[in-house]
């Protein structure tokens, strides 16, 4: 599993975790968050491994469909490049710039 994947579903989870059950909450955290196997998962929550597994899956579907409908994360993502762009490079724009730079940024 690669690491962009993990942090990828940790933002997804920190977005919109509020939308999935306690328990597909729980095995993602412990999943991804936590770095649990399927079989640690399985024993900590007295469900098979392959319940873990489809309940992950069944959570990551949520997670991705959702930041397919709404971009939250990803526009969150572009507006702290941009932040951290206007701070390396404070004394290049006035104000203007930046609240215009923004307000581009937020346009649905």
């Amino acid at each position: 599993m690669s690491k962009n994947l993990n942090i990828k579903i940790s933002i997804l989870l920190d977005f919109y975790g509020g939308l999935l059950t306690e328990k597909q909450y729980e095995a993602v955290d412990l999943y991804y968050n936590e770095d649990l196997s399927l079989s640690e998962i399985a024993e900590h929550t007295d469900i098979t491994r392959y319940g873990v597994r489809d309940r992950i899956v069944k959570s990551e579907k949520i997670l991705y469909e959702t930041e397919e409908k709404l971009h939250l994360a990803e526009r969150f993502n572009e507006m702290k490049i941009l932040i951290d762009n206007f701070e390396k490079n404070k004394d290049k724009y006035n104000i203007d710039e930046i609240i215009n730079s923004v307000k581009e940024l937020l346009e649905v």
